[in-house]
């Protein structure tokens, strides 16, 4: 906490009543949230440069490419950030059914001309001078959306009804994300989030413990039944090819397995302490867009296994700081919606680790504030902006 003031404080939120009267401030400003962001960035810049400088000094002829773009819009968005927090977040309710709606027509614009392919994945959406991921917009549209129907449904939402229909609301976004732009990873993380936000509102958590075990069972069971049916060339299906390098990352060392098997090479060779910032050998090609989803690789092969672990801490802060603010939010839709950015950001991390670490199948899922992509780094500043507009309403007594 910001606040030096020695006195004992109290947060109340608004269902909270004083019976003695006690002044109030509403001048309260998570300044360790905004610090966590910035230092995040910073390193994720500096990690970045030493990344991507030798790729860009071949293909662009500018060692500073990727440092500069991704340096211009992180400045740009931090100030965004900063100026949504001064918005009253609830100005939201107004327009979450418009948000929900615009997100799903933008991405089923990817299907016609103005959808643009990169990578072998038509994912992105051109618009004049802009351009962007519109699966990014439906990953706040269930942020803002779900909070704004739980409220509104009242205690309708302990029914079996009631949570059918807001997961068929998640489902929804998810579905479309996966058909209109082929992003199952982003898919995957709606549907998350989706359930995640039911999970937080629901009062019966016993029955979502269940569904979860079942589900992993489930998962088990379909990894072992594929490790035993499908044969070494895999399949027509990248994603069940994906699932075989998972499994047996070294029979395509030299195919589809490459990118995995130098990252784990990197992290290997890093030892504890690293080779030292800059010095990392695997980023001179070895490693595929090593600036993208596999960055952490490089850090750990640069900063050793201690480095990955002070990354780690950075972001275990920065889920406290939004824990923190979904416990004293001073109303329940201010508290749902951070507790869906807290799902989105612990989610990112844990996928991206996992994969570089080899624990799941490559997803895509870069790495919040530190890998290249300014779309990435523009939906994830504003998520930040709110989270900071909800703090900005928490009230203390003193």
């Amino acid at each position: 906490m910001s606040n030096t003031k020695s006195q004992k404080q109290s947060y109340r939120t608004s269902s909270g009543r004083s019976n003695t009267r006690r002044k109030t401030r509403a001048d309260y400003y998570d300044y360790s949230l905004v610090a966590v962001i910035v230092l995040l960035t910073c390193f994720g810049l500096i990690m970045l440069y030493s990344t991507s400088s030798y790729t860009a000094e071949l293909k662009y002829g500018d060692d500073m490419f990727f440092f500069k773009k991704q340096a211009l819009i992180s400045v740009a968005c931090i100030i965004m950030a900063l100026v949504i927090s001064k918005i009253n977040y609830r100005i939201l309710n107004r327009f979450a059914t418009i948000l929900y709606v615009a997100a799903v027509v933008l991405m089923m614009l990817v299907k016609t001309p103005l959808g643009q392919s990169a990578n072998g994945a038509q994912r992105w959406l051109n618009l004049g001078p802009i351009q962007f991921q519109p699966a990014e917009i439906a990953k706040i549209a269930v942020i803002v959306c779900l909070p704004y129907m739980i409220v509104h449904m009242g205690k309708k939402v302990k029914t079996l009804k009631g949570c059918m229909v807001l997961g068929g609301a998640g489902a929804f976004l998810a579905l479309i994300a996966y058909v209109f732009t082929d992003n199952l990873s982003t898919a995957i993380i709606i549907f998350c989030i989706t359930a995640g936000l039911i999970f937080v509102a629901h009062p019966d958590t016993k029955i979502f413990l269940i569904i979860a075990g079942v589900v992993i069972v489930l998962g088990v069971i379909g990894v072992l039944f594929l490790n035993a049916t499908l044969s070494v060339d895999g399949s027509g299906s990248f994603r069940l090819r994906r699932i075989m390098v998972w499994l047996h990352p070294e029979d395509f060392a030299d195919t589809w397995g490459y990118q995995t098997i130098q990252a784990l090479y990197a992290i290997g060779s890093g030892g504890f302490f690293g080779r030292g910032l800059g010095n990392s050998i695997q980023k001179l090609g070895s490693v595929p867009e090593a600036q993208n989803d596999m960055i952490f690789s490089i850090i750990c092969e640069e900063l050793g296994i201690f480095g990955g672990l002070i990354v780690l801490m950075l972001y275990a802060y920065l889920l406290y700081r939004l824990f923190f603010i979904a416990q004293n939010a001073p109303d329940m839709f201010g508290s749902l919606m951070v507790s869906g950015i807290f799902i989105h950001i612990a989610l990112q991390v844990i996928l991206n680790i996992a994969v570089v670490v080899n624990l799941m199948p490559n997803t895509g899922v870069t790495l919040p504030f530190i890998s290249y992509g300014g779309t990435s780094v523009l939906f994830l500043m504003a998520e930040m902006g709110l989270a900071l507009s909800v703090a900005r309403q928490i009230k203390f007594e003193e």
